[in-house]
């Protein structure tokens, strides 16, 4: 059967079988999400506020509830898209602004230029450039130099829950 779900801010209003993820809506709708723990659910990539419907959503797993745990952006409506699966109409999701960051080369790119928007870590969501600051190759030198930002450790050393 088939469930309706809003996306905030961009106003759209989408179509979902149920028991689909929130992530699958993301990925129909063409939205830059990175995915970068393959959907278990153990990254910030695709982390999402639920504005209306949390009780229209399946409950949140152990793993979700770690990931979120470390999440600097995190509030008490807050979910992972790909754990949140429909489960009845209602549905509002907020997507939080900023771009996530898949790695320092993404950054390296930008150098010279401004930042467009809050350029976030992929697995905390901590901003690591505000919106309007200019990015500088000093500042890639100190994230390089992050241990947090060693995205591949975080992954190599997460085990499945």
């Amino acid at each position: 059967m088939v469930k309706i779900v809003r996306l905030e801010p961009i106003s759209q209003q989408t179509e979902i079988e149920t028991n689909g993820t929130l992530l699958s809506i993301l990925l129909n709708k063409d939205l830059d999400v990175l995915k970068e723990c393959g959907g278990r659910g153990m990254c910030a990539t695709c982390h999402v506020y639920v504005k209306e419907g949390m009780e229209a959503l399946s409950p949140m797993n152990r793993r979700e509830q770690r990931t979120l745990e470390v999440i600097t952006t995190c509030k008490p409506n807050s979910r992972l898209a790909c754990q949140s699966r429909v489960l009845a109409n209602g549905v509002i999701v907020e997507l939080p602004p900023g771009m996530y960051v898949n790695s320092l080369q993404d950054i390296e790119a930008l150098i010279g230029r401004r930042a467009d928007q809050n350029l976030l870590h992929p697995v905390t969501g901590q901003v690591l450039v505000e919106e309007g600051k200019l990015i500088t190759r000093s500042m890639l030198k100190q994230l390089e130099t992050t241990p947090s930002f060693r995205i591949g450790d975080y992954f190599s050393q997460s085990k499945d829950a």
